[in-house]
């Protein structure tokens, strides 16, 4: 249910009961029907759990393969559907290639850095569309990163 912006937590009352002091001041309920959707989800949905699963496992191996082939250093997201590539080789930061993807190749990918200093020299780049979007990405990432690649 991606974008539904709604989950639950499972976790000891200590944290819980932390998380809910943050939560409580910055979202009021998840709208009636996202709980009614996780809802049906939840009883009746273990067979689209597992389909998605595998289809979020070769999306994700094929863009952290294809980022890596282009020589955009990328490791393998354990639990998430974003890959995370340094743009180094390109001596550009992460917002002035995000910034020129978007207006050169009409590809959207976010600043590393908007995620904290860790993040400087990176772009997160969403795999949560269709392979189609994905490969139409990697083909103008791929025309990118070759204008724009330092020796």
């Amino acid at each position: 249910m991606t974008g539904w912006r709604l989950g639950f937590v499972c976790a000891p009352a200590d944290i819980s009961a932390a998380m809910l002091k943050i939560h409580q001041y910055t979202l009021m309920c998840a709208p009636t029907q996202a709980q009614h959707g996780a809802l049906e989800a939840l009883r009746n949905g273990q067979n689209d759990v597992q389909t998605m699963v595998k289809s979020y496992h070769g999306r994700r191996n094929y863009i952290v393969n294809s980022l890596n082939e282009l020589g955009l250093s990328c490791e393998m997201p354990g639990g998430s559907f974003y890959a995370f590539p340094s743009v180094d080789i390109t001596g550009m930061d992460d917002h002035e290639f995000a910034e020129r993807l978007l207006r050169e190749e009409k590809v959207a990918v976010v600043p590393g850095s908007v995620f904290g200093e860790g993040g400087e020299g990176h772009v997160r780049c969403s795999y949560a569309t269709s392979m189609d979007a994905l490969q139409t990405a990697m083909e103008r990432m791929a025309r990118f990163v070759q204008r724009h690649k330092q020796e």
